[in-house]
């Protein structure tokens, strides 16, 4: 599957969401299950990839600041908002993490002393979520990706996460991420 199709699911399935009042990752599992295994096999595959392309200190730093801390399977989930938020943002917070504090969910939450903006943890088993529902086993999904992706190929290289900062350095994250530590930080933190 190329990166245009998977965006494409991505912009259905929020654009279905949206109609019917669901929420995006039904959305996508209701999408996602009316395809082939195959193409839902694909599907994971290129999810994996522009996940793993946001995983970096800069993007951690904004999901630190908006989550009010960040945990490494917090940081899974908040990739996965991210890429739940469409091409578009997910294209703006690739190139510069810091624009997510123009987000209307960042800066509403941000308002209201919330953590909870853009991470999206059920969005990361869609694949796996349809196709128990084609198969109705549970583990259907593991079973084939293992075929589809040996454990060989899924163990990838080091990544290169950019430069490690001090996320609780409040004159580093005013540096590195302006408009979101302006939302997040209080004067004197």
């Amino acid at each position: 599957m190329n990166i245009d199709r998977f965006w494409n699911i991505i912009e259905s399935a929020r654009s279905s969401a949206a109609v019917s009042g669901m929420l995006f990752d039904q959305a996508l599992v209701d999408l996602l299950a009316g395809r082939p295994p195959q193409e839902i096999l694909e599907y994971a595959d290129q999810f994996d990839e522009v996940h793993d392309a946001l995983y970096r200190w800069d993007v951690w730093a904004a999901a630190y600041l908006i989550g009010g801390g960040c945990s490494d399977d917090s940081f899974m989930d908040f990739r996965a908002g991210v890429i739940a938020l469409g091409r578009d943002w997910y294209d703006r917070t690739a190139l510069d993490p810091d624009s997510l504090a123009e987000h209307p969910a960042v800066i509403e939450a941000a308002n209201a002393h919330g953590d909870e903006a853009l991470f999206y943890e059920d969005v990361n088993y869609a694949a796996s979520s349809a196709f128990e529902r084609l198969t109705g086993n549970p583990d259907a999904f593991y079973q084939a990706w293992a075929e589809y992706r040996p454990a060989d190929e899924q163990d990838s290289d080091a990544v290169d996460m950019g430069e490690d900062f001090d996320f609780d350095d409040a004159d580093e994250m005013h540096r590195r991420l302006p408009d979101l530590a302006r939302l997040y930080l209080r004067a004197g933190d």
